[in-house]
């Protein structure tokens, strides 16, 4: 059995060793500092003998190393190669998942039941798959950021060690399931368990905050740092439901979060330049602004019903055989069907006014709208000879121009009607 040494000797990045075995491409080395792809955390980048290695996986408890493609010539069993490690990558990746522990500790001081439900590593940012009992909002995501930013300032220690199966599972408070036991167990009855901070410290986040001395510790087989200073900013980018009571966080850290905190920084400057206002006051100030916004849509509102009644007082009224009533009749420009109820109901109560009013929408997709005054109103069909109903012609109108619709007595609409507005209009006069 041949195990990688990158999650114990995490900065080793060169090293010789002997071929082991070789499969076409796939070549085992008698040790390595490779690391394998494994629970979230990509596999090394790098080279043997100068050849990149396309991919590294566990295999039948051996580390495989899968060379490009392009390899010119393949080592040979028994012969001693150079490897090396991709030292950006490799940094990157042991910081982000050193994060991914820091974050977590942070979310043990917010959330309540919480549970670890897996992560991954890509190129850009990392995730955290969390159990909450209630899912986590805005103001969760600063919580969580300000926190695994303040465990990195304090630099916290990180250490790491293999522990009796039973004795880990028995540590205090230990994100330990079966998304983490494949590589911190790697088939036998230890355990390799991460802690970050200091052993058999608080780690009630109510009582010890930031300074607790045991920020987290976790069954984990993979690379990290040994103090979160290492980390650098950690910028929570944005969360997600994956699944029923599971809430995935995405983070960045390095230049992803570098960028991405000043990308937020000139949008709020840029902002506070609009509202003519200072960052800290933004809330403020937008606070201010959606109240003058509600109050314009409300002076909008009301201006486009007065306009609109006014329209309906000016379409010509015709008596209609079918029920004996007085129908204000014609066309509407730059009208909703629903925008029209108010000012109809308007228009109808005034003194003087017509018993109903049927209004077509002039436009590429007329529609119709009836409406009859409350004193106006029969129990009949438009056809039947009594008293005007608002649904009865809405239903007329779209069995003889199509479309379709529905409404009650006093106020009735229907739309897809296939026919001209004017056409529409001079139907309803004549019926």
């Amino acid at each position: 059995m041949t195990a990688s040494r990158a999650p114990a000797e995490p900065d080793v990045r060169e090293f010789e060793a002997t071929v082991e075995s070789v499969d076409g491409r796939e070549v085992v080395l008698d040790e390595t500092y490779f690391y394998a792809e494994s629970g979230g955390q990509p596999a090394d980048r790098g080279t043997v003998d100068g050849t990149l290695v396309a991919g590294v996986i566990e295999r039948d408890g051996r580390v495989v190393h899968v060379l490009d493609e392009g390899a010119e010539t393949l080592p040979e069993a028994g012969e001693t190669v150079s490897a090396i490690v991709d030292g950006a990558f490799r940094t990157y990746c042991t910081r982000a998942h050193t994060a991914s522990h820091v974050l977590y500790g942070a979310a043990r001081r917010t959330c309540e039941d919480l549970g670890y439900a897996g992560f991954d590593i890509s190129e850009t940012k990392v995730r955290v798959d969390l159990t909450t009992a209630e899912p986590l909002d805005d103001g969760d995501l600063v919580e969580l950021e300000r926190l695994a930013n303040r465990a990195v300032w304090d630099s916290l220690p990180v250490s790491w060690e293999t522990l009796p199966e039973g004795e880990a599972r028995a540590l205090d408070g230990i994100a330990f399931n079966t998304k983490t036991e494949e590589g911190a167990m790697s088939g036998s009855e230890a355990v390799r368990v991460v802690t970050v901070g200091e052993r058999g410290g608080e780690r009630d986040g109510k009582r010890g905050g930031a300074d607790a001395p045991t920020w987290d510790v976790a069954a984990c087989g993979g690379t990290h740092v040994r103090n979160t200073s290492e980390i650098g900013p950690v910028s929570v980018l944005d969360r997600s439901n994956p699944g029923e009571g599971v809430t995935r966080v995405e983070f960045a850290v390095g230049p992803t979060a570098i960028d991405h905190e000043a990308a937020v920084h000139a949008a709020a400057l840029d902002a506070a330049t609009a509202l003519d206002a200072r960052i800290g006051d933004l809330p403020d100030a937008v606070d201010r602004l959606r109240e003058r916004t509600d109050q314009l849509e409300a002076d909008l509102q009301g201006a486009t019903a007065d306009l609109l009644a006014a329209r309906l007082r000016e379409l010509p009224t015709t008596e209609a055989d079918a029920d004996g009533a007085t129908w204000a009749v014609g066309t509407v420009d730059d009208a909703d069907p629903n925008d029209l109820r108010e000012p109809a109901r308007r228009v109808l109560s005034a003194e003087g006014s017509p018993d109903a009013i049927a209004a077509v929408g002039a436009g590429d997709a007329p529609f119709v709208v009836a409406a009859v005054a409350d004193g106006a109103v029969g129990g009949g069909d438009a056809d039947d000879g009594d008293a005007p109903d608002a649904g009865a012609v809405v239903d007329a109108v779209t069995d003889e121009f199509g479309g379709g619709g529905g409404g009650g007595p006093t106020f009735a609409q229907g739309g897809g009607i296939d026919a001209d507005p004017e056409a529409v209009v001079a139907w309803l006069r004549d019926r």
